[in-house]
């Protein structure tokens, strides 16, 4: 119990900014389970429900009363909504030994197309709702980050290359919004996460130019 008040209470002081550890392991942890995603081991999934408790702590601020008191309700939404995915995509993954859990593949045209009308009419049904909820403007930014968070684990489960391209979106909206919210160490995770998910994308997408059961010496070698 002292080492989760520690974590909780903890706080890195940077000038005049003060940065709450756990926003910072949350964010580590979140980058392993990226890292284990790349590489198509189950481990990814519980390691990033780790991270996802550790964020929603953050991201309500107000509530839990924290250094920063904004509230990003998409940011922390998402973290729910990243635990009720991931303990899909764990189901889907599960297999025996160390082998990678899943193939990758593309999805379908009309699946393409389904994942970009999802993310443009879930950013306009939910924009008006979190504004509503007192959510931090642009508000439409965070519901952008929601959906795409979602359909990118979403993708990732079912084994949809594309997954890696939907986080980049996200991540490119999410940088300006968590810096002009105060939220600077995920900010700077999310600058790390734009490449590390471009990365990614290719590793993926040579293993599945590559054929089923053969991986990629990029897989092999990051990670361990």
């Amino acid at each position: 119990m002292d080492a989760i008040r520690w974590l909780f209470d903890a706080q890195l002081v940077i000038g005049d900014q003060t940065i709450l550890w756990r926003e910072i392991v949350g964010n580590v942890f979140g980058l392993a389970s990226a890292l284990g995603g790349m590489r198509r081991k189950v481990w990814a999934w519980p390691v990033g429900i780790a991270g996802n408790l550790l964020l929603f702590t953050v991201f309500m601020g107000a509530v839990f009363d924290t250094p920063n008191p904004v509230n990003l309700l998409g940011q922390a939404g998402r973290q729910v909504m990243f635990i009720a995915v991931s303990v899909y995509g764990w189901r889907q993954w599960r297999t025996r030994g160390d082998a990678p859990a899943v193939t990758p593949r593309w999805a379908s045209a009309r699946q393409r197309t389904g994942l970009i009308v999802a993310l443009v009419a879930g950013t306009v049904l939910l924009t008006p709702i979190f504004r509503a909820l007192g959510s931090f403007e642009p508000v439409w930014a965070d519901a952008w980050i929601f959906v795409g968070s979602m359909l990118a684990t979403y993708g990732m489960a079912r084994g949809w290359t594309e997954f890696w391209l939907i986080w980049v979106a996200v991540d490119l909206v999410g940088v300006p919004l968590l810096v002009s919210a105060g939220y600077y160490a995920s900010a700077f995770m999310y600058v790390f996460y734009g490449a590390f998910t471009l990365v990614g994308f290719f590793v993926w997408r040579r293993v599945q130019r590559r054929g089923p059961g053969v991986d990629s010496p990029e897989i092999e070698t990051l990670g361990g």
